[in-house]
């Protein structure tokens, strides 16, 4: 029986070997004793089984910060979020690794984060709206969106390229304070 976990872990195998653009959807339906017919009922292309089940990963971010206390500074409650959001199984640890550094190293990648990543901006940008009463398409929630995502997507990279060890977490929690103490500085979303 196939499964999507196991789909993945099978197709991370291959990317390893042999490279992510060199692997085709038929050599992993082959690997996995599937028809290709099958492997897209569990995944729409490649590039969705590279990112696992994101749409159900949105849905967790959002509903962190909905769930953050209203008394809570903004930028706080966004840094508890993005951290929380981020955490994951120490045995998962490994596997997520190889998929963001798939997601930030190859270009086809690259350009499907590019939309992807437009979903996770809009819904920082729509909770800095509603705590500020601003549009969230008004500039400090924007701005806000993008500045968070990438301070986490730099964090990321340190985390891949670092041979310190430096838990996800705290990388993730010490760049977004200080994305924090430059929006105070500055007045903006964070107070």
């Amino acid at each position: 029986m196939t499964s999507r976990p196991a789909l993945e872990r099978l197709a991370f195998e291959l990317f390893a070997r042999q490279g992510f653009d060199e692997t085709t959807v038929d050599d992993i339906a082959a690997a996995a004793g599937i028809g290709r017919r099958t492997f897209f009922r569990y995944f729409a292309s490649k590039n969705d089984l590279v990112w696992g089940d994101f749409d159900e990963q949105l849905r967790r971010l959002r509903t962190l910060l909905d769930e953050a206390d209203p008394s809570t500074p903004i930028m706080d409650a966004v840094r508890r979020a993005v951290v929380e959001f981020n955490r994951f199984d120490p045995q998962e640890v490994p596997w997520h690794r190889q998929r963001m550094e798939l997601i930030l190293t190859v270009p086809t990648l690259q350009a499907d984060a590019t939309l992807r990543y437009a979903s996770w901006r809009r819904i920082v940008a729509e909770f800095v709206a509603a705590r500020t009463g601003r549009p969230a398409s008004a500039l400090a929630p924007r701005l806000a969106g993008s500045v968070i995502l990438a301070a986490a997507v730099a964090a990321y990279e340190h985390w891949l390229a670092a041979a310190d060890g430096t838990p996800l977490a705290d990388l993730l929690d010490d760049t977004l304070r200080r994305v924090e103490a430059g929006f105070a500085e500055l007045g903006g979303p964070g107070r």
